[in-house]
């Protein structure tokens, strides 16, 4: 279990992180999501004991991480853009894996790099951004860590690898409870394998949560109504967002459904109907909550 307390990180004068206090568990992948600039990054190179932390603390199954060669080898990081040797062939950067990580399986690695299709032998420097993301995926699943932090994993691997991928996260969870953490802004692909979210937002945490519980918590109505809107008493019923065209009204509303379909039908709408929110939808929801509407900067509205 990954525990992470009131941590902050400050690079000379800027605030990365501030205060950040979450739980990671061991039963699923855990997906980190966050508007551009919210640590999410600085906070998986943390955990990986990259960087030292400015004040608080991160324990790993109840140990420091920062100089601490022991539990490090629980742990691989795999960054947005990954770093290898020059000139270094696929099997030769294995060979400098499998020295210093002791479970690694090379016999796993030879196995994904075939399913990946993709020559042990070739230079490195010669693969696409794609390529490369799915070599550090082998690495990553055949150095057996119980910890596998990932930046941005999904991004350049086409629509078949990205299921393959999952299906191999899948896979390690079931068989040696593998603990992947994701940070991504492909959200989409995350909600189809994350059981828990946690939110940044200008280097704090809005939430960590169970994903379905999450969205139990907000949904999507459409309702029409035979009156005017000012005619309706929703005193009791936290609206978060409220838009129209004529008499449709298009409403996003904390609360269980059961309790908002009491609410609407209580006033007698024409027709309503209660949606769940995707993941996306829920990131913009809560993020403009907090005053980052990208519509706003952009369109200017």
């Amino acid at each position: 279990m990954i525990e992470i307390n009131n941590l902050t990180k400050t690079f000379q004068n800027v605030t990365a992180l501030s205060g950040i206090t979450m739980t990671i568990p061991e039963d699923g992948v855990f997906g980190l999501i966050g508007t551009n600039g919210a640590g999410k990054s600085t906070l998986l190179k943390i955990l990986a004991g990259i960087l030292r932390e400015t004040a608080g603390d991160v324990k790993l199954d109840g140990q420091s991480v920062f100089e601490n060669p022991e539990i490090k080898k629980d742990i691989f990081y795999i960054p947005d853009d990954p770093y290898f040797f020059a000139n270094a062939s696929s099997r030769e950067i294995a060979g400098f894996h499998e020295t210093v990580y002791p479970d690694f399986q090379m016999e796993t690695f030879d196995r994904l790099m075939k399913g990946f299709q993709l020559d042990p032998e070739r230079k490195v420097n010669t693969f696409s951004k794609g390529m490369k993301k799915q070599l550090s995926l082998a690495l990553g699943i055949s150095v057996n860590t119980k910890y596998l932090l990932c930046d941005e994993t999904f991004d350049g691997l086409d629509p078949v690898v990205r299921q393959t991928v999952k299906g191999l996260f899948a896979e390690e969870i079931d068989k040696r409870k593998l603990v992947p953490v994701i940070a991504s802004h492909n959200l989409r692909e995350l909600e189809d394998i994350c059981e828990v979210v946690g939110l940044l937002h200008h280097g704090g945490v809005v939430f960590d949560a169970d994903l379905e519980k999450l969205k139990l918590d907000i949904h999507k109505v459409q309702v029409v109504f035979p009156e005017d809107w000012d005619s309706v008493n929703f005193e009791h019923l936290n609206i978060v967002r409220k838009e129209n065209r004529g008499r449709l009204y298009t409403l996003t509303v904390r609360g269980s459904e059961k309790e908002i379909r009491e609410r609407i039908e209580a006033e007698h709408p024409v027709f309503y109907e209660v949606l769940p929110l995707s993941l996306e939808e829920i990131f913009i929801e809560e993020t403009e909550v907090l005053g980052y509407d990208i519509r706003k900067l952009v369109l200017g509205e």
